[in-house]
């Protein structure tokens, strides 16, 4: 008999965001904008108290649900910030990262054969995770509705598959840098409740946010609604590998479950910094998202001079710009050309999912200096 691994795996393939970053760091002098990695270092309090932890020995097992200390700083966070309430005690597990949350919410709620509606363009790793746990993406192209889900949008794709079972949501938005008003975000809340399905909300960029309040989904819909964050984003801080899950008590079970088999618990010297970073940090967030909406303006006022269509980013720090006409909507071979030409890695967006073909998006988490000179590159291959 042949060994087999899980066919599941075979059908999806490992993270082309990562291939193309990899492709374009081999190119001598490329300037890279490819990865969502804040440039900016974690704020000296948050290293204090990591250094802290470990003068103080903390490096044993934490609780598999995460330190009680982590878990009053999320639920305080969550509510001071953006008026949701979840009891720190039994509706708060701490995860390794958003990636994590994100497995074990869509492991926790699905059954074979059960589909999950999917806005794109989007991370990929929704779908993929989807997959992996014997789901069914359904992808639903948001480019003619301004890269937003909308009521129309949710009322169709549910008569057509019944079978859904989530829906995921990710604003700011990982490509595209749009979010939701307040009174959009309500539109399409009104519009989920009338189903039986779960909202995956995936807020990891809730505090990046240019012009425009961010409201939290749990907000308005508490009872369906399994609220994904973290620290990796908005706090510097993608390595310390923290996230949370936050649902009403009767959903923890299944989410506790598949989060326990998954990684047991998480790292105890991370809980503490991120207990600092949710409790004392919001001057050096508010610093951070500054600099990142200087950036944003300069890129968004360089590449429509360059003739590039822009989907004005609402947060996050991402531009998700439609290729020039002259160059066709050949992505992939637009990204190639220009990292070794004009020394600018970018990623296509093509592989954020149908919507995406012929966009670029480009990460404005790197030195300003750094973003002029790549505008002033991009700007010249285009012209030539």
């Amino acid at each position: 008999m042949a060994l087999t691994t899980n066919k599941q795996l075979e059908r999806i393939q490992a993270s082309q965001i990562r291939g193309f970053d990899q492709l374009f760091r081999s190119i001598e002098d490329c300037i890279m904008m490819t990865l969502g990695e804040p440039d900016f270092a974690m704020a000296d309090n948050i290293k204090e108290a990591a250094i802290q932890a470990i003068r103080e020995n903390d490096s044993h097992y934490a609780h598999s649900m995460g330190d009680r200390g982590v878990r009053e700083a999320v639920a305080d966070f969550l509510k001071e910030r953006y008026e949701v309430s979840y009891n720190p005690e039994t509706e708060i597990i701490m995860t390794i990262g958003a990636t994590e949350a994100i497995f074990s919410s869509l492991t926790a709620v699905l059954n074979p054969g059960e589909k999950v509606l999917v806005p794109t363009p989007t991370f990929p790793l929704y779908s993929l995770a989807t997959t992996v746990a014997y789901g069914e993406a359904v992808e639903v192209n948001t480019a003619e509705t301004g890269f937003l889900l909308t009521p129309d949008k949710v009322h169709q794709t549910l008569a057509a598959h019944p079978e859904i079972k989530a829906i995921v949501l990710n604003y700011p938005s990982n490509p595209t840098g749009v979010t939701y008003t307040r009174e959009e975000l309500t539109a399409l809340a009104e519009a989920i409740k009338q189903y039986e399905v779960f909202v995956i909300s995936d807020e990891i960029y809730s505090e990046l946010t240019y012009g425009v309040e961010h409201v939290s989904m749990a907000a308005l819909l508490p009872e369906q609604t399994i609220l994904i964050n973290g620290v990796s984003k908005a706090y510097a801080m993608t390595g310390w590998r923290v996230g949370f899950i936050a649902a009403q008590e009767k959903w923890i079970p299944p989410l506790f479950k598949a989060h326990q088999a998954a990684v047991t618990t998480g790292v105890s010297v991370s809980y503490k910094a991120a207990e600092e970073a949710f409790r004392n940090s919001s001057d050096s967030v508010e610093r951070m998202r500054l600099e990142y909406e200087k950036r944003k303006d300069i890129c968004v006022a360089a590449l429509k001079e360059a003739g590039f269509s822009v989907a004005e980013p609402k947060g996050a720090f991402y531009i998700f710009a439609k290729i020039p006409e002259k160059f066709g909507t050949d992505d992939k071979e637009f990204c190639r050309n220009l990292a070794v030409e004009a020394k600018v890695g970018i990623i296509p967006g093509s592989v954020f999912g149908p919507g995406g073909e012929g966009y670029v998006r480009m990460s404005f988490a790197l030195g300003t200096d750094d973003i002029i000179e790549a505008m002033k590159r991009i700007k010249k291959y285009v012209a030539k």
